[in-house]
């Protein structure tokens, strides 16, 4: 474990570069509108797809993936330890949710989650990913897939390592998840949520 000072240093670091919103950086070299602007207003690929450019939204999606990973990779070569390695992944993950360069509005951290468990554990990071895939296909819902992933990998997570820091972190990324989630989680109940490949103006009348 490293000293504090180091420690802070790098937890610093991920979030700085889980600050970076892709979203609104690849929108504007695109020419393109703010992505807050549309839908729910929040700075994620979904939100870039909607201005109708399918490569910016690959790009973001890309984007906000690899920095939860790289800010691990960095902090990794720098030669921090596992449990410094950890949380500078999670606080990579809170700069994406709570961005400085967006006065702290940022997405939901689907992508950046995903990127993170990649550099914590892969076996989580494919088992969360399949259940994203297998909910979504099935529901046609990206939030509910998101809601289900996030339930699944603290799981895993704990039958792999037991009570842990990984864990903890994995736990604690996922809790935040869901929390974001919640307007989702009352327009799921409500059946207004919106499905995979509807338009945003249509409602899904409720089951």
């Amino acid at each position: 474990m490293e000293s504090t000072p180091a420690l802070l240093i790098y937890v610093a670091l991920g979030y700085l570069i889980g600050s970076l919103p892709f979203a609104v950086i690849v929108s504007r070299i695109f020419g393109l509108a703010d992505p807050r602007g549309h839908g729910s207003g929040n700075p994620g690929a979904t939100n870039v797809l909607r201005t109708g450019n399918k490569f910016a939204a690959l790009l973001t999606l890309l984007g906000d993936a690899a920095k939860g990973w790289v800010a691990m990779f960095i902090v990794a070569k720098l030669g921090a330890g596992g449990t410094t390695i950890a949380f500078t992944g999670l606080a990579a993950f809170l700069g994406h949710l709570f961005p400085i360069f967006l006065r702290f509005r940022g997405g939901k951290g689907v992508a950046t989650a995903l990127g993170v468990l990649i550099g914590l554990d892969g076996f989580v990071a494919l088992a969360a990913a399949l259940t994203w895939a297998a909910t979504a296909a099935l529901s046609r819902y990206s939030s509910l897939a998101a809601l289900a992933a996030a339930c699944v990998a603290p799981g895993v997570a704990y039958a792999l390592h037991g009570p842990d820091t990984l864990t903890l972190v994995i736990g604690s990324m996922c809790l935040l998840l869901i929390m974001r989630h919640r307007p989702n989680i009352l327009r799921l109940f409500a059946g207004t949520e919106t499905q995979i490949g509807k338009n945003k103006g249509k409602k899904k009348s409720a089951p």
